[in-house]
């Protein structure tokens, strides 16, 4: 599954990073970046678990 990170929305918690490392980075402004498709599983889990929804299924 691939996701999509709302620059505007993310506060860089990391805790999507955290939870799906293969899928989800920091970048150079401190704010995730999903760069690359993943397991279903760990993705949905980051989406649920963004504390400011900033995370969408692509």
């Amino acid at each position: 599954m691939r996701a999509c990170v709302d620059q505007e929305m993310c506060i860089g918690c990391g805790m999507c990073e955290g939870i799906a490392p293969e899928v989800f980075r920091m970048n150079e402004e401190g704010k995730a970046e999903a760069y690359a498709a993943g397991e279903d599983s760990a993705v949905e889990e980051a989406i649920s678990s963004c504390p400011v929804e900033a995370i969408s299924e692509a």
